[in-house]
């Protein structure tokens, strides 16, 4: 049944991921792990008339996990100066809602929101989490400048999810081209921060598909993928991988043919076995 957890191994049979001493977590079907046109559709699903979801109420829960999954590895006493980039779509409307959650447990969240004046007065809903932030006092940068060493315990990465396609070169996308190549390094290295990545369902810069494009390119200790793994997921090699979006109804399940693993109680968020 989808939801439920096969005691099998391996990913080449499309079987279950299986755990893993170093990060041990809940199995997940290497079938539920989606390429750029499923991704969509899932999303189209949700939001369609039969289930009803708004992007608001999407964003909120998915805000939500992001929060929750950082809590629960990055705790407030050590990593309490919580940096968040956001890029113009819905992952960074994500980060909006995580720096609003990250505020009310504890934390002391920092927004960077390039071009943030342009992309509100085009989009109410992201109005309306800018305002929230601006009750609670989190700052929000809206110009891009490199930061210090020291200046973040942890950086959230919420600049673009799985839509994206690449950078199309001559400066089109900045400032987001030098924000990706400030975050990004070799494998194995640290980044220019020297304190822990976290990314929001796919690192911003990787083929939605394939994972990094260059040898130097964002390396996260901590993924959260959304809804569903998305494919670049099984290229990750941090620490903590989460899954977030406690909103998937049995019928896209189906319609999909996801097999996901339960959410504990209440929880937001559920840790994944190492891939």
């Amino acid at each position: 049944m989808p939801g439920m957890l096969r005691q099998q191994s391996g990913i080449e049979d499309g079987g279950i991921l299986p755990n893993s001493p170093k990060t041990p977590g809940a199995m997940i079907s290497a079938m539920s792990f989606l390429n750029q046109e499923k991704a969509k559709q899932v999303d189209v699903d949700l939001m369609s008339e039969e289930s009803g979801f708004s992007i608001d109420q999407l964003m909120e829960l998915a805000g939500l996990s992001v929060a929750s999954a950082l809590a629960k590895e990055y705790p407030v006493e050590t990593h309490r100066r919580v940096l968040i980039i956001c890029g113009p779509g819905n992952n960074g409307g994500d980060g909006l809602v995580a720096a609003r959650h990250l505020q009310h447990f504890g934390y002391s969240p920092k927004v960077i929101y390039p071009k943030m004046e342009s992309i509100i007065a085009k989009n109410d809903l992201y109005k309306r989490l800018t305002k929230q932030l601006g009750q609670l006092g989190i700052p929000i940068i809206d110009d891009w400048q490199r930061p210090c060493k020291g200046d973040a315990d942890i950086i959230v990465d919420t600049i673009f999810g799985f839509s994206f396609k690449g950078f199309r070169g001559g400066g089109q996308d900045a400032p987001y081209d030098d924000i990706v190549d400030f975050l990004g390094s070799e494998e194995g290295a640290p980044n220019a921060m020297g304190v822990p990545l976290i990314c929001v369902d796919i690192p911003s810069g990787w083929d939605v598909e394939t994972g990094p494009t260059a040898a130097k390119a964002l390396r996260p200790d901590m993924l959260l993928s959304l809804t569903a793994p998305k494919l670049c997921a099984l290229n990750f090699k941090g620490d903590f991988h989460y899954l977030g979006g406690r909103f998937v109804t049995p019928a896209i399940i189906k319609k999909n043919d996801l097999q996901l693993p339960m959410y504990p109680g209440a929880e937001q968020c559920v840790r994944l076995a190492a891939i």
